[in-house]
């Protein structure tokens, strides 16, 4: 009996971290590896108080096992309602209006669900549910299935049909998804892959372009790695009630942060499938219009906000100031625009235009700049390229640190199968010990302070803590001239890659084959861009060539135009320089 009653004490010791305990003849708890005496004590049971009766009890392993009571099933896409209302939470306390949870993303939500027969049809699909589980015997069945149902996106009623939430079976002990009717069934393969993880970003992505919020999806992306906004620990935020078990358990559980580019994808599926109407117009005013979003990531990477108008008459050359091709159209236009690439992109071929960034033009206009006196007020090329590399390389070393550091596994532990339960707790007491091992041995950085999400990487000013002093007043007089009355760059060429129309389903992106060959400075201007978005080098690569594509005049061609293409192909001149005709301000 003392050797059960010390196998029922499961906590480590503290010195050694084993879990082998005994008791002394003083009652007390030992540990048989570091002999170590803690101060919990058996507890005695005094037989006197046990009134003598003629019943026989028998002790087996069986009379051991907590029998299960009956509990109600519940939906996969009841779980998913509850990660898209904390995430939908967690952005409204970051400051996004209300309107965007109660009136746009609730309404796509059960679109979704009518979409996908799930909700709000005469015959939804029950194929993918969970078994509640086993529940006390002095707990209510029936309230806790109300306080589980009763549980809206919305105050204005259940998103989910109350029966496919109250179906309680008790023949059954087991906890899992339920496939005895729809195992092998197609429709239940093809509501298996409804809903996932990266859709519930998509689906936010969607939700906050159509309340046109200053948000972009690096934005969205970079709060979710961060953990402001619930999603690789968000089946944690399950209530009691909803317990995980089974294989279908695999899809709540991610361990890693999907790149912008799916979740993109997944976005432009969702506005297909859901057939969405057109959206509000992204106007010139708005805060995912490239105008004012250019301006914000100018001031990210410490360029003169000088430099913006020049952006701007760039954006009217290539036909991207035009509020309708930014306002998404699932009719006319069910592309869904990247704003925050297409705004980088302008900004890296406006600081092609202005200072060449072919690896001479840009040196040869800094010593030009360099040999005034008022080299103060004046914008070099070579003082703001040191002063942002010297910041960027220490926030590349901080992004790796806060990475390396970061718990991707969740505190509660995830299992889909109840005899992998010892296994996993195993695995986590040794992971944690080595955890409390390394922080004992490694330092923490010192002065690390966190003052909140933030939409800028970069923090440029005198102040204590800053990246380094500000660029964003000075002036471009010595990188443009004054000719015929206008405001002309002193850069007489204009170098581009190739810009043949390329096919999105057959052709891949060409920066890693061309990456040895262009420009050093050009490359480490998209990697500063593609550091401050978050992104691939060769993802905002391709935007840059399709803004190019704009600029001179050639488009991307569609789906059965090869014959134009192949036209095109024979006509295509080998120079890849142009004048830089395309500025001229008064």
């Amino acid at each position: 009996m003392e050797e059960e009653d010390a196998d029922e004490y499961k906590e480590p010791c503290n010195q050694c971290a084993a879990v082998d305990w005994g008791i002394s003849d003083e009652g007390r708890f030992y540990c048989r590896s570091c002999h170590n005496v803690i101060e919990r004590t058996r507890e005695v049971v005094d037989m006197s108080f046990t009134c003598n009766t003629n019943r026989i009890s028998r002790i087996t392993r069986q009379s051991r096992i907590r029998k299960t009571e009956c509990g109600y099933v519940w939906m996969l896409c009841e779980g998913f309602q509850f990660i898209l209302q904390n995430q939908a939470d967690a952005l409204l306390r970051l400051g996004v209006t209300p309107q965007f949870k109660d009136d746009v993303l609730c309404q796509m939500w059960r679109l979704y669900l009518q979409k996908s027969q799930q909700g709000y049809t005469k015959n939804p699909i029950r194929s993918l549910r969970f078994r509640r589980a086993a529940l006390d015997s002095d707990t209510d069945v029936d309230s806790a299935a109300e306080s589980v149902l009763s549980s809206n996106f919305t105050d204005s009623g259940s998103v989910l049909d109350s029966s496919a939430g109250s179906n309680a079976e008790s023949s059954s002990d087991w906890m899992g998804s339920d496939r005895s009717s729809a195992g092998t069934s197609s429709s239940w393969k093809r509501s298996r892959s409804l809903m996932t993880m990266k859709t519930t970003l998509a689906l936010i992505h969607l939700a906050l372009v159509w309340s046109r919020e200053a948000l972009t999806l690096s934005d969205l992306l970079r709060l979710v790695k961060e953990g402001h906004v619930p999603y690789v620990t968000a089946y944690e935020e399950l209530p009691e009630e909803m317990k995980l078990c089974g294989p279908d358990a695999l899809l709540f559980h991610v361990e890693r942060i999907p790149s912008h580019r799916s979740v993109h994808k997944e976005a432009q599926v969702l506005v297909q499938y859901l057939q969405l109407p057109a959206f509000p117009p992204i106007v010139p005013e708005a805060l995912l219009h490239p105008a004012p979003l250019s301006l914000r990531y100018l001031t990210d990477a410490n360029l003169p906000d000088e430099l913006h108008r020049w952006v701007c008459v760039l954006m009217d050359r290539a036909g991207m100031a035009d509020q309708e091709r930014h306002t998404l159209d699932g009719g006319s236009r069910p592309v869904l625009p990247r704003y925050d690439l297409q705004a980088a992109a302008l900004i890296i071929v406006t600081m092609k235009v202005m200072f060449g960034l072919d690896d001479h033009t840009e040196w040869d206009l800094s010593n030009k700049t360099g040999s005034h006196d008022d080299i103060g007020d004046l914008f070099s090329f070579r003082k703001w390229y040191k002063l942002v590399q010297a910041a960027l390389l220490d926030a590349q070393q901080r992004r790796n640190q806060d990475i390396a550091r970061k718990q991707w596994k969740g505190k509660k532990l995830f299992f889909t199968d109840k005899r992998d339960r010892l296994f996993m707790t195993k695995r986590r007491r040794i992971s944690e010990h080595v955890q409390m091992c390394l922080k004992r041995l490694s330092s923490c950085p010192a002065a690390v302070h966190y003052g909140g999400p933030s939409s800028f990487q970069f923090c440029w000013g005198d102040e204590d803590g800053s990246d380094g002093p500000s660029l964003l007043h000075t002036k471009l007089d010595r990188v443009v001239s004054l000719s015929n009355g206008f405001k002309t760059p002193l850069n007489l060429n204009y170098w581009h890659p190739p810009l043949r129309p390329c096919n999105p389903r057959t052709c891949t992106s060409h920066y890693p084959s061309m990456e040895p060959a262009l420009p050093r400075s050009f490359v480490w201007l998209l990697q500063l861009f593609s550091f401050i978005l978050d992104v691939e080098a060769w993802y905002l690569f391709d935007e840059v060539l399709e803004v190019e594509r704009r600029v001179f005049g050639i488009r991307t061609p569609q789906i059965g135009q090869q014959l134009e293409t192949r036209k095109w192909l024979r006509t295509e001149k080998t120079s890849t320089t142009h004048q830089p005709d395309i500025f001229y301000q008064n």
